[in-house]
């Protein structure tokens, strides 16, 4: 008989760019659902808040920064763990992404900009087309992404992708510019220095 187990807090980011949702597949190696496709997602560390908490784990798994741009929802579901039953409580945001350029922890993950009606056939399983549902306003095809853009505008990032290419318009005139700048994702140091 399995016995009850605290409760597990965790955040989702529900990643869009173009008209795609960013999806990642689990390391095999994982002890929960490897080798699963999913949106990025982990427990939040205590005293963090559910936002901070989905930015967080966007980045430790993605490489990607970005902004919320609203909570969709919560959700939840159970799960064993060591013999023990738990009760997973997720909240689920929304994310404009701020860099596209996506860096995985290990190497036999993967990850793809999908567009929400291919995620079914990639092998997204029912819990996590569900997140990415209610992220798109209830429905995962062009209508989903139409009212998405229509309420949120369009989920672009920067003008650059990555802090690492700044575009020319970006950079002061009459100084040679750098392969990386760290004013350049900093407003109140790239008003200071211009």
């Amino acid at each position: 008989m399995n016995q009850i187990a605290a409760d597990t807090y965790l955040a989702a980011a529900v990643v869009v760019h173009d008209g795609r949702v960013l999806i990642v597949r689990r390391s095999y190696r994982e002890r929960f659902l490897p080798g699963a496709w999913g949106v990025p997602c982990g427990k939040l560390d205590r005293g963090e808040s559910a936002a901070s908490g989905a930015l967080r784990e966007l980045k430790e798994e993605t490489g990607i920064l970005g902004t919320i741009v609203v909570h969709t929802g919560s959700s939840s579901f159970p799960s064993d763990y060591q013999g023990r039953r738990v009760h997973n409580h997720q909240e689920n945001f929304l994310v404009r992404p701020l860099t596209l350029d996506v860096v995985l922890p290990s190497a036999d993950q993967a990850h793809r900009w999908a567009r929400p009606a291919e995620l079914a056939g990639i092998g997204v399983d029912a819990y996590n087309l569900e997140v990415i549902r209610q992220a798109l306003g209830g429905r995962l095809d062009a209508v989903g992404l139409h009212a998405m853009t229509a309420r949120y505008g369009r989920l672009a990032p920067p003008p650059f992708s990555s802090p690492k290419s700044l575009p020319e318009n970006r950079v002061r005139r009459g100084r040679r510019p750098v392969a990386a700048e760290s004013w350049a994702a900093d407003p109140p140091a790239r008003r200071r220095r211009s």
